[in-house]
């Protein structure tokens, strides 16, 4: 579903501050797989799901989704058929227009329904039957400006717009991060309840190493601009948070070191 070939990132070519973000990097995802990405600072987690969603170009390499070379097409033209979460609940809403206005821009994004301006009857339908997903009263607030939200309401909504168009790929990116622990697990539960019913194939990185190894059905560790773990199956089922640890130390011959990542287990 995913192909992720070859792929090389830097940024500042040739100068002082030249930074190898992504190395030959490859990765491939079969339709429905939902993968968590762990690593340490500036491993390449955020540069990956950048390049798949076109917001840098990639220097060498190619990335195909269901078969389609897209790695030279623009990110707005990407954003038809790949959802984002971006940690900030800030980004992914327009906090002057109404939830029902968000809601609708975002189901018109992925081209359902032969969409035209505005809100009708059956979309409000769909808007409040999603929000209901959500247990925080949205749905009968539709008229309700999104800067008026409280961050966890926020990034919930924004949730729901990433997926309401039913996209090929998800992209989270700590999506949970800038909430407080409550939110954040509200959040994530959410998420994996429309993930589980859209069958949504997704790439979630994650500070916490619990919620990597818990979420979905495959977990890989980057360093470096790397994979250098692909963790799945039975293997992933029993582990432990010590034990990727250890691998992650025999596989780079490094300590781990994110202090927020350890500190988050």
């Amino acid at each position: 579903m995913l192909d992720v070939n070859n792929v090389t990132k830097i940024f500042n070519r040739g100068n002082i501050n030249e930074k190898v973000a992504l190395t030959g990097l490859s990765l491939h995802l079969d339709p429905g797989d939902v993968v968590t990405i762990i690593g340490s600072n500036g491993a390449g987690k955020s540069t990956l799901l950048n390049v798949v969603a076109g917001v840098f170009p990639i220097d060498k390499g190619e990335i195909l989704i269901e078969g389609r070379a897209v790695h030279k097409e623009p990110e707005h033209v990407r954003a038809a058929y790949i959802g984002r979460v971006f940690q900030d609940p800030n980004l992914g809403t327009a906090a002057s227009m109404t939830i029902e206005e968000n809601l609708a821009l975002a189901l018109r994004r992925g081209n359902r329904l032969g969409l035209r301006r505005g809100t009708g009857k059956k979309r409000r339908e769909l808007f409040r039957e999603r929000l209901k997903l959500l247990g925080l009263g949205l749905e009968d607030r539709l008229t309700t400006k999104v800067g008026l939200l409280s961050g966890g309401q926020r990034q919930a909504l924004t949730v729901i717009m990433a997926t309401i168009a039913a996209p090929k790929l998800l992209l989270l990116d700590e999506h949970t991060a800038a909430l407080d622990p409550k939110t954040a697990q509200t959040v994530l539960e959410l998420t994996e309840q429309v993930i589980a019913q859209e069958q949504l194939t997704t790439l979630m990185v994650t500070h916490n190493m619990e919620q990597a190894l818990r979420v979905g059905n495959r977990t890989i560790m980057m360093h470096e601009g790397r994979i250098i773990l692909d963790i799945k199956g039975a293997k992933r089922q029993n582990m432990k948070v010590s034990d990727l640890l250890q691998m992650f130390e025999k596989a780079s011959g490094k300590t781990f070191a994110n202090d927020r990542m350890l500190l988050s287990n």
